[in-house]
Order: C-alpha cells, then sequence, then structure tokens
C-alpha cells in the first residue's frame, strides 16, 4: 500500500526549464515544505530556492528572456486572483507587478528580442474583460496597448484571448459572438481597424485553438476542426485566405505543438491516441526525435529551450512510475537525467493504466484506463469509477495520484472519458451537449456494465469518486442511478445546475453563450436545468457520502456543498462532510490533501472492504 505521503505530497523535485542563455536550470521542488522554484548551474554547482512562498507554494513559472527574472502568477488560497511575479535572480526578491486587488493576470507573449519586457493581459478596469499591457519587468511600467471592446474573450479557459507578434504588437484577437461562435480578428498595425480572417461556429469552438501569429507576420497557426471532425492543425495564409493543413487525424484532436522559436513555424504536432504520438513537421528535427525516443520507455513532453535551441528540458511520463527529467543537448543528440520527480515510487509496485474501449448504448466508441490492483486477481474486484473534470477535458495515459491510491488500495480504477470529452473530434464531444445526467452519464454506467460483463468488478461493491464535473458526476450516481453505487465521494461538485450557472467568476460571462448551449439557460431553461441537476432528486439518495469542498472556491461555490449536505441530514443518510478554508477549486496544500485521502481512505475501505 503506497503511503498517502508518498503520493499526495510535493514532488522531491519537478518540472525543470533551462535559462534562455543555457547556463542555468530551474525546478520546483520544497523549500521549508512549501513548494517552491530552486535554481543552479547547468554545469554543476549547488542549487538553491530563489522564491520563499509560505503558504500554498508555486505550481509554475517560466523564464523571461532576459535569463535575469522568472514568472510566475499566484492566487491567495484559492480565490483565483492571479497576481504576476517577477523573481529577480542576482537579488532574490520577488515583486508582485500586477498590485491591483481582486484580478486575473495572464501572460500573452513574450520575445527574446525583448528581453525585458511581456504581454499581460488584466481585468483591472472591468472584471469580466482583460485589457492587454505592455509590461516592463525592470521597472514595472504597465503601458496600455489593447482595450477589450466587450466581446475579446477566450475560446477555452485559460488560454489567450489576445495574440502579439515578434515585436510585442497586439494584432490579434478572439471575439465572442452572441450565437456562441467566434471570429478570429487580426490587423496590420495597432493603429489599424480589425478584420476577421476566420469565424468559427458553435460546433468548432471547443476543439479549435488558436496558436498565434508566424514571425514574419504572414500566416497564422491555429487547431481548427472546421469543415471536419477532428481539430487539425492548418495554417491561414493572412494576404490569400488561403488554409495549408499540417497535420491531422480523423479521430483524435491535435493536441501538443511544438514551434520553431524564432521562425514559429510548426515543427511538430502531438496527438494523444489511448497514449501520446508526434509527428514531426520539420525534418531537421527528426534525428531529434528518434535520438530522445530512445532515452527511454515512456510518452515525452516539451519543457522548453535555450535561445540557441541547443539545449531541451524534456520531461519523460509513464503511467506507473515517477516523471523522469532530462537535458538533451541537440548537438550530441545525448540526453542527462536531470531527477525523477518522485523517486520513492521506486519503492513500491504501481498500476499501470490499460486502454479499453466499448460500443456505449446508442453506438458511440467510448474510450478509457482501466487499472487493476497490483498483484491481485483480475476477478470479481471492488472498482471505483473516477470521472474527470472539465466536462470538456479527457484522461491521458500518465502517472495520476489518485489512481494509484485507489489500486494499491486494492481495488480497480476506470477512468471513462464519456462523450463531451476532449480529444476525440467535435462530433464526439458535441454529442454531450445538453447531456448532463443524461447520456453522458449513460456512459459512465455503460463503462461499469463492461467492466462487470468483463468479471472484472463485483457489481455489488462499485464507488464513485470525483472532482469537480466529476464530482456532479459523483451526485449524478447518488440520485440518478442510486441502485449502481454502494458509496459516493464527492469533490466540489455543482448540485445545482439553475445556481451554478447564475454565479459563475466574471470573466467567464463573455464564454456563457457557450455554457448556455452546451449545458442549459438558466433564464429560459430553468426547469430543464433542474431537472438535470442532483439537489432536485435526494430523495432518492441511499448510499453513504463522503463531501470535500474548499470554502474559497469561486467555480463550484461551497453552497453546491452545503445544500447537498443539509439534505443527507435531513434524511438521516450517513455522510461526512470536510471544509477546507484555505482552498479553493481543488486542494493544493499537501496537509489538506493527506486529510482529504486518509478519510477516502477510511471511507472506501469501509464501504468496500479493505
Amino acid at each position: 500500500m503506497i503511503p498517502i505521503e508518498v503520493l499526495f505530497g510535493n514532488p522531491s523535485k519537478s518540472f525543470a526549464t533551462v535559462s534562455p542563455n543555457g547556463k542555468k536550470i530551474a525546478y520546483v521542488a520544497p523549500h521549508e515544505g512549501v513548494a517552491n522554484v530552486w535554481v543552479g548551474e547547468v554545469e554543476g554547482g549547488a542549487f538553491e530556492p530563489v522564491t520563499q512562498d509560505r503558504k500554498q507554494g508555486i505550481r509554475s513559472y517560466r523564464w523571461a528572456h532576459d535569463a535575469k527574472h522568472l514568472l510566475f502568477v499566484q492566487d491567495e488560497e484559492g480565490d483565483e486572483n492571479w497576481h504576476l511575479h517577477a523573481v529577480d535572480l542576482e537579488r532574490k526578491k520577488t515583486t508582485d507587478l500586477t498590485p491591483f486587488g481582486e484580478i486575473y493576470a495572464q501572460i500573452i507573449g513574450t520575445d527574446k528580442r525583448h528581453p525585458s519586457e511581456v504581454l499581460v493581459a488584466i481585468n483591472r478596469d472591468d472584471p469580466a474583460l482583460h485589457d492587454v499591457f505592455r509590461l516592463n519587468i525592470e521597472s514595472g511600467e504597465l503601458i496600455l496597448v489593447a482595450k477589450n471592446p466587450g466581446n475579446v474573450s477566450a475560446m477555452q479557459p485559460d488560454q489567450p484571448a489576445w495574440f502579439g507578434d515578434r515585436d510585442l504588437k497586439v494584432l490579434g484577437c478572439i471575439a465572442a459572438r452572441d450565437d456562441a461562435g467566434y471570429d478570429l480578428l487580426i490587423r496590420e498595425s495597432e493603429d489599424d481597424d480589425w478584420v476577421v480572417l476566420k469565424t468559427w461556429d458553435f460546433e468548432d469552438s471547443r476543439n479549435t485553438r488558436p496558436l498565434g501569429f508566424t514571425a514574419d507576420g504572414k500566416a497564422f497557426h491555429a487547431i481548427d476542426s472546421s469543415g471536419t471532425n477532428a481539430g487539425r492543425l492548418v495554417r491561414f495564409n493572412i494576404s490569400t485566405r488561403e488554409v495549408d493543413v499540417i497535420a491531422e487525424d480523423p479521430v483524435y484532436d491535435a493536441e501538443l505543438v511544438l514551434l520553431n522559436p524564432d521562425t514559429k513555424e510548426v515543427q511538430a504536432v502531438g496527438f494523444d491516441r489511448a497514449r501520446l504520438e508526434w509527428s514531426v513537421i520539420d525534418e531537421s528535427l527528426r534525428s531529434d526525435f528518434e535520438a530522445i525516443r530512445s532515452l527511454q520507455e515512456g510518452d515525452f513532453y516539451f519543457l522548453g529551450r535555450d535561445d540557441e535551441d541547443r539545449m531541451w528540458c524534456v520531461a519523460f511520463a509513464v503511467s506507473d512510475g515517477p516523471v523522469t527529467y532530462y537535458l538533451f543537448d541537440r548537438s550530441t543528440k545525448k540526453g542527462r537525467v536531470l531527477f525523477e520527480d518522485r523517486p520513492e515510487l521506486r519503492n513500491y509496485q504501481l498500476a499501470p493504466m490499460e486502454p479499453f474501449s466499448f460500443e456505449s448504448r446508442d453506438g458511440l466508441i467510448i474510450h478509457g484506463y482501466i487499472s487493476f490492483p497490483p498483484g491481485s486477481s483480475r476477478e470479481n474486484l471492488p472498482m471505483v469509477l473516477h470521472p474527470h473534470g472539465g466536462p470538456w477535458a479527457r484522461d491521458i495515459w500518465a502517472f495520476y495520484p489518485d489512481v494509484q491510491f485507489i489500486a494499491s488500495r486494492g481495488y480497480i480504477c476506470l477512468n471513462v472519458n464519456f462523450r463531451g470529452s476532449t480529444g476525440y473530434g467535435k462530433e464526439f464531444l458535441n454529442a454531450g451537449n445538453r447531456e448532463w445526467a443524461g447520456k453522458m452519464h449513460d456512459d459512465l454506467i455503460d463503462a461499469v456494465n463492461w467492466a462487470v460483463g468483463q468479471g472484472y468488478a463485483d457489481p455489488k461493491k462499485v464507488a464513485i469518486l470525483g472532482g469537480s464535473y466529476g464530482g456532479y458526476a459523483a451526485l449524478v450516481g447518488a440520485t440518478f442511478t442510486p441502485e449502481v453505487f454502494c458509496c459516493i465521494v464527492d469533490l466540489f461538485g455543482w448540485s445545482d445546475l439553475v445556481t451554478a450557472l447564475k454565479i459563475v467568476p466574471p470573466y467567464w460571462k463573455p464564454r456563457l453563450a457557450q455554457w448556455y448551449r452546451r449545458v442549459g439557460n438558466p433564464e429560459t431553461e430553468a426547469e430543464f436545468l433542474w431537472s438535470r441537476s442532483p439537489l432536485s432528486r435526494v430523495d432518492q439518495i441511499r448510499s453513504p457520502m463522503l463531501i470535500a469542498q474548499g470554502a474559497n472556491d469561486v467555480r463550484v461555490p461551497k453552497i453546491a456543498s452545503d445544500q447537498i449536505a443539509e439534505a443527507l441530514e435531513k434524511r438521516g443518510i450517513q455522510y461526512e462532510y470536510i471544509v477546507f478554508p484555505d482552498e479553493g477549486h481543488g486542494f493544493v496544500k499537501p496537509e489538506n490533501r493527506f486529510k482529504f485521502y486518509r478519510a477516502a481512505e477510511r471511507f472506501l475501505a469501509k464501504h468496500l472492504g479493505s
């Protein structure tokens, strides 16, 4: 049994990157128990922490092109008020570059020709709208360069809505339309009017991802599903409006794109099929890819490179072991192991994720991964159905601490990419529209029945555990199909869709037309949304439940979990409710993760058997 501290503690080291000048390596590692950024020399020398966070830790960062600063965004105990910070490596001083209270700052672009500057989008004047500023890292000066007219919004969360060129001039943006579609707007200079380069309908909006301009400004790259099923990588010629298809697959969306850091032309494209598969576009890199593949087994990801494009940081992921980080030298085609993120996992037998697929009751092919308890038989085992969040996301073949937690406790872990999941083309994704608690849930139940039908799972010992949309799915399991699950674990899941779609974060509002088309409109379809809300069927709950919630969650506010807990209390249903006062949407602090998973361990052992 793998200790909870090994699975859910901070990695000993993670997220290695090389500095633009190729002289330093940075990574995230605990300092006095909290995740911070450490920096050291590529060629030997001691590493030392350059940030001094004492609360929730720093999750990610990036180098400024001057190689003298690191940049990272940080919120306060999960409140999603993201501020941009700069770390002066010489003085080891961290400065908040956006000290404006409740804002969401997002880096839009950097370029090595402007090493001390960065484009940053900030919703300072209107919480629902992001404007773009040119920021000087040294002085902290902010200059407004693009004002949001009221409709510029990213097509997907955590992606940019604005695009700059290599001179950090804002010449592209994404405009939301009233019909839930989007326009890609461009202009020749910052003084010119915007013109439409490409329009995407609602049906294409979730499988499309604009990427940015080529360095010469003559073309724009995007992942685009218009005119086909799956999102393919394309190149829009700005002057002729011609579209060149660079890479495509009939079923799977293009997911990862490697661009030349100087020309911004495509070098390679990654497709997440059952495993990540790279398609090399730039033949000059083929030998590099072959050399990297030979380093070890697993799926590899690119984390950054120096400005000379000689040193690359690469991470290898496997489903049943730690992530291994390499520094790859293109001049010698050799890779040097930097570290493993969780080396202590080598002391335990882990469960590999095995791809599976089946046909749903209405004929769709559903994919997923099944993980068996190491060393056990594969017959009549207790099982935990583990639906992913989003729901417009997907599970991939990788190391997931919660999968290993479930499998090492003696239970099958079943991960299902139900309809509405991304990665499998727009027809599969759009098949989930207006199917919350409908056919999306049918896919989960069909997956349970598949595992039972294979003889793997004991139908009397099936649990469901999920967070965010997965938490909603767990609540739907408790209320819509209570006969299937013997116990329920809900992490910050929506209980009332009417309320959920009325109290969204302000910067989601330009995208609400998307939500209304995909889920339902609370102003005109309240009855429909209520019928798909677990809270409307609390009288059907018959299984014990464990509920966990962050008090500062702005995506699924605490009232969602409060309402379920109150309903269980009134009906005398056994439940446990844990609220973390210093967390938001997800549990960032290790001590909180430990507390939750210890509770989950006891809960599952009681109802599934240890």
